[in-house]
């Protein structure tokens, strides 16, 4: 009997070093000068540009004989504008790779500089999109060095091939991609997480969930990438109510962290209708990534519960939840952000339902749509806006 084998033809690509444990931060100057960086562009968002850690960070590499400089006019959602200026930086100031420090925001624009800061002359950061093979458009050798140092554990940007970059005149958020954009070197360093507030720890702790439980629900075919997802799923169960109990837990922080990349290294399986919405919110919005989606998490999980029956009771299982099922996973999450103190409608970040139309075009055309279990149409998105606004769930 002839069986249909399409589904099985994927290409799988995972990250490669990466530094954990309390401390390692101690050994950026050494890991810059293994990738042959002599002077280096530390990109972060202003938030960190004057804390002590990184004072530390650039004292350290000028007495390694790194001739390091510090970038940090970036928006909480990263601007077309903020990574021009930052390749205009990265080119005046004659450097040759870059350190990306901090959060989302931060990550993200440091890694969208390195992709663009030597690329040809006329090159546009948009022709990067990800859209079918756009990738091919850049000069794979012309990517500047990585060395990525998260200070928040959520985005998993670390180990991702892409930005989420908003393009501030079209008012949309656009991915950014190419394999190369992946940091060579990785430095997971829980000591530098202690002081976010827990509010923070929060948002982005359940950013990190929404990147493995959307990963987990994906049609696509990448058990390496379930696996990891399952597994970060149940870290965060784990983890992220004691990092946010207690900020200088650093076994928590240290899972959180962990946690964050493997959400990233899964999320190569897809994502879906949360990011999808979420995305279109953030440049119409300007709202907290992470926030928007743990509010839409059960609004998608239900939307979606068709579709995901099989997994939701794999996923029940292995968290040892009472009744294994979509019901049951909706019930823990609705429970962990209550622990959280997560608001449960989108209303409370002040967003109502006056560009519904328009939120639900922008999500049906975000590429994060296209691995949803279910292939909503812009009514559908429309709806699962409008009920995250007004709480029916």
């Amino acid at each position: 009997m002839s069986q249909d084998m399409s589904q099985f033809s994927m290409g799988w690509n995972y990250p490669a070093n990466i530094l954990t444990g309390v401390g390692r931060i101690r050994e950026l100057p050494a890991e810059c000068q293994a990738l042959g960086m002599q002077a280096p562009l530390l990109i972060t968002d202003p938030g960190l540009a004057n804390l002590p850690m990184v004072r530390d960070i650039v004292l350290a590499c000028h007495d390694s004989g790194l001739g390091i400089a510090v970038f940090s006019e970036i928006k909480g959602n990263p601007t077309g504008k903020n990574v021009l200026d930052g390749m205009a930086a990265f080119r005046d100031g004659g450097h040759d790779g870059v350190i990306a420090f901090g959060g989302g925001s931060g990550l993200d624009a440091a890694k969208a500089v390195a992709l663009m800061a030597n690329q040809r002359d006329g090159l546009s950061l948009w022709s990067l999109e990800d859209v079918g093979d756009n990738w091919k458009n850049a000069d794979a050798d012309a990517i500047a060095p990585i060395v990525a140092v998260p200070t928040t554990a959520g985005t998993g940007s670390e180990v991702g091939r892409a930005s989420v970059i908003t393009d501030e005149v079209e008012h949309v958020k656009r991915i950014i991609f190419h394999p190369g954009m992946v940091p060579a070197t990785v430095i997971l360093d829980p000591e530098l997480t202690v002081g976010l507030p827990p509010t923070i720890t929060a948002a982005t702790g359940m950013d990190a969930l929404s990147h493995c439980l959307e990963a987990w629900c994906s049609p696509l075919y990448h058990p390496m990438a379930e696996g990891i997802a399952v597994e970060g799923m149940r870290r965060v169960c784990e983890y992220l109510p004691r990092a946010y109990a207690d900020g200088s837990d650093l076994e928590a922080r240290m899972n959180m962290l962990v946690a964050s990349s493997m959400g990233a290294t899964a999320f190569q399986r897809g994502l879906g209708a949360m990011h999808a919405l979420a995305h279109p919110l953030g440049a119409l919005y300007d709202a907290h990534h992470g926030t928007l989606n743990a509010i839409l998490m059960p609004y998608v999980l239900r939307a979606n519960q068709q579709a995901i029956g099989e997994p939701m009771v794999r996923l029940g299982r292995y968290l040892d939840l009472r009744q294994p099922g979509t019901a049951a996973v909706i019930d823990w999450v609705l429970e962990l952000r209550e622990r959280l103190a997560i608001p449960h409608t989108l209303a409370a970040l002040k967003i109502d339902t006056q560009q519904a139309d328009k939120v639900g075009q922008m999500a049906v055309a975000d590429p994060s749509s296209g691995t949803n279990p279910i292939a909503f149409d812009a009514n559908q998105y429309r709806d699962i806006f409008v009920a995250a606004v007004e709480g029916r769930l």
